[in-house]
């Protein structure tokens, strides 16, 4: 997943005033009416229409991206797979490897849900695991599909733990946090997959040492001057955190966090949902992968898994990275040792999976949530 495009996650700003985070949770057309990330969470600011001109802009950019995907497939015919013969491995996929893509989506899925529900609870909020993760698929939905969609993702969100008792600043602490968490987990999944493959172990494992040092000295720093040390980091960093963009982030990041009593057991939790979110969906690609016989070893899925992140995010104007994901995927496989037909199969299961099967889904779970409000089936606090 990501919310980066799946669980990522896709891939998570600052608080809202008290006004706008209830215009936020009584609004119940929230898709129709994008707006930007500084809208939704910057005190006094109320989510504004992206207007006609912006969203004919953002179209035209899809259609010449389109275009464009059609034109490679023209000329680049000769060296694609051959569709005949990605059909036929993917008529012959193994049922048994299908089912454990389908399970370590699912898995993937419930551990974003899960940092979600901890960092609320670490504010003393309780939300229940399925309502959890039926605002988690609903979000990732709005997200991949929508126009400016991460926007409209972040003010669905916020209205969600606003709705579940949330305060406005804890609401806005939660969608930071969680973003850093996941960051982080993302980083670490990749210095994994490069200490692992042979040819990068030497500069990554290099690389990590250097960062080990550092981490080293600048503890030993912290405890025998850790108030001076403090001071001088405030000080360097006033400059930053006092920019006009930065500003409000950072002041509603500082009033959230105080509400958030996060424990070492909660930061535990955290770390293993964050990792496993990733480590999960990175399964589900190698599961499709050994459906239809690719047995490339797991860090090289990775490193796949890793470029086609990036190519997504390289271009956002098409929704959910199609087109970019799949052909980056694919070739990086290829590179990595597949044959171009069982490789093209096994991308196209895993994204049946994990972006077409999670979008259906996410908008399933959207209609239930509008739903729940609507008739007050949603209580403002859930038990679990």
């Amino acid at each position: 997943m990501s919310e980066t495009t799946e669980p990522t996650g896709p891939p998570s700003s600052a608080g809202a005033s008290a006004g706008t985070a209830a215009a936020l949770a009584d609004e119940d057309s929230a898709p129709s009416a994008p707006a930007t990330a500084l809208d939704v969470l910057t005190p006094g600011r109320v989510p504004a229409p992206v207007d006609a001109r912006r969203r004919r802009l953002m179209w035209a950019g899809r259609v010449v991206m389109a275009g464009t995907v059609v034109v490679c497939l023209v000329v680049f015919h000769d060296d694609l797979p051959d569709p005949e013969a990605m059909w036929r491995s993917t008529l012959h996929a193994g049922p048994g490897w299908l089912a454990c893509a389908v399970l370590a989506q699912a898995a993937s899925m419930g551990m974003f849900a899960r940092v979600q529900r901890r960092l609320l609870r670490a504010g003393g909020v309780r939300m229940s695991l399925p309502r959890a993760l039926r605002m988690t698929y609903a979000g990732n939905a709005l997200s991949t599909t929508l126009p400016a969609g991460p926007a409209i993702s972040v003010a669905f969100n916020f209205r969600q733990y606003r709705r579940a008792g949330a305060p406005p600043r804890l609401a806005t602490a939660v969608v930071m946090l969680g973003g850093v968490i996941m960051t982080g987990s993302y980083a670490i999944v990749g210095l994994a997959a490069l200490v692992a493959a042979p040819g990068s172990r030497a500069l990554a494992v290099s690389g990590l040492a250097v960062l080990a040092v550092g981490a080293g000295v600048c503890a030993v720093v912290a405890w025998r001057h850790g108030a001076s040390l403090a001071r001088l980091t405030r000080r360097l960093a006033r400059p930053f955190l006092r920019h006009r963009l930065a500003a409000p982030y950072a002041a509603r990041l500082r009033e959230g966090r105080a509400g958030l009593r996060l424990r070492p057991s909660d930061w535990a939790m955290l770390s293993f949902a964050s990792l496993f979110n990733w480590v999960f969906d990175i399964l589900s690609l190698a599961a499709a992968g050994r459906a239809v016989g690719v047995h490339t070893a797991l860090y090289s899925i990775t490193l796949a898994y890793f470029a086609a992140q990036a190519a997504g995010t390289l271009v956002p104007l098409l929704p959910g990275g199609l087109g970019a994901m799949e052909g980056s995927l694919a070739a990086s496989l290829v590179a990595f040792g597949a044959l171009s037909a069982p490789a093209g199969a096994a991308v196209a299961l895993y994204r049946l999976v994990s972006f077409w099967g999670v979008v259906g889904v996410g908008w399933l779970a959207w209609l239930a949530v509008k739903a729940g409000e609507k008739d007050g089936a949603l209580p403002a606090l859930d038990g679990g």
